[in-house]
């Protein structure tokens, strides 16, 4: 395994490139960050509008008009229920409240789970190989989590099950789906071995009929976290949420700061999940320009990972080269060096508008 170090750089940074580039970072097109190319509800704009008039008064604390319009979209307990300033901070939250002292995380992923944890010798990755596209093996994922070392191909240094483990779903980088099935699956197992199961999905909007969000009631040890950036395109606002079992509930809430959720997010939020004609037009859109992508990628002779999400996995040997030619054109893409298992030869590229995946397309092919 390459034991780099994982770098906390995430996509989006589209100021400091307008900045090198003395331009208007609205001239850049950003391909690192994977956000739905449709753009903010025209509903959230409204709400935002109109709730503006009373931004004199403290948001409210609970975000209990939001998390009823959650409770209501998704089927569950809003009792069971807690907003953050997008799902991020919560991740943070839950390391806070559980004081984990060994966490499973698998490679490549989302490099938060680790920052969250802070002392890199309480983390045990699970390496997700390139030869498997990626994919994690559910029985060696268990066997890691009950601190098993007897598979030939995962070789553990724990001799105790771990006391979290994290599965972001879809994959972030990979785009890689757990079947909602599988994801029970480790979640049972969880359970057994009193191990906290914590499920990022952060892009499940995509598949959402993979998200395990209402069996947290039936499992004492599942978590959930859930995000509005990437669906909704709402990052400027962070909005995220999580499920927890009501047994911790309160005791997460302890460690919670106040009002991390703003007014305008708030009403934003309420605005989003109402909009079910907005839900119908991303899938269509994310659809049509998937294939946009993966035509474009493969007359590139560029490979990539059949992803389950907005976003793509790709690999080339001249990803620093290519990266770098389309910084000085206003583009941006994910170089994926930093993430725990991946190397200099992988990028992410996000699903955007069919104008631009066609204006990625031609300027990579004319490097």
């Amino acid at each position: 395994m390459d034991e780099q170090k994982i770098n906390p750089i995430h996509g989006g940074n589209i100021y400091r490139l307008a900045e090198e580039l003395n331009t208007d970072e609205r001239e850049i097109i950003d391909f690192s960050a994977s956000i739905n190319p449709l753009g903010v509800p025209k509903g959230v704009l409204s709400a935002i509008k109109e709730t503006g008039k009373h931004l004199f008064n403290y948001p409210d604390p609970d975000a209990k008009a939001l998390t009823q319009t959650i409770a209501q979209h998704i089927g569950v307990n809003p009792q069971s229920i807690m907003c953050g300033n997008g799902s991020t901070e919560l991740i943070y939250l839950v390391v806070r409240a559980l004081k984990p002292e060994k966490v499973l995380i698998p490679a490549p992923t989302f490099s938060e789970y680790e920052r969250a944890v802070g002392d890199p010798k309480k983390v045990e990755y699970f390496i997700l190989w390139e030869k498997n596209k990626f994919d994690l093996n559910i029985d060696k994922f268990i066997a890691a989590m009950s601190g098993s070392s007897s598979s030939a191909t995962y070789k553990s240094s724990l001799t105790t099950s771990v006391d979290v483990a994290f599965l972001c779903n879809p994959n972030n980088p990979t785009g890689r789906l757990l079947t909602k099935e599988e994801v029970m699956e480790i979640a049972a197992a969880a359970q057994r071995l009193k191990c906290w199961l914590v499920v990022d999905e952060a892009f499940i909007d995509f598949v959402p009929e993979h998200s395990v969000v209402k069996e947290v009631e039936n499992n004492p040890y599942l978590i959930v976290l859930r995000s509005m950036t990437k669906f909704y395109a709402l990052s400027g606002l962070r909005i995220g949420y999580c499920v927890v079992p009501m047994t911790i509930e309160e005791i997460i809430k302890k460690y919670k700061e106040p009002w991390t959720v703003n007014t305008l997010a708030q009403a934003a939020g309420i605005a989003a999940l109402s909009d079910n004609a907005y839900a119908v037009e991303t899938f269509k859109l994310i659809k049509n320009e998937k294939k946009t992508l993966e035509d474009g990628l493969k007359i590139l002779g560029i490979t990539y990972f059949p992803s389950s999400a907005n976003f793509y996995l790709a690999k080339h040997d001249n990803v620093r080269r290519i990266t770098a030619k389309l910084r000085q054109n206003g583009i941006m893409i994910r170089d994926c060096s930093n993430f725990m298992g991946l190397d200099e030869t992988f990028m992410r590229i996000a699903v955007k508008s069919n104008k631009q995946n066609m204006r990625l397309i031609k300027e990579i092919a004319n490097l």
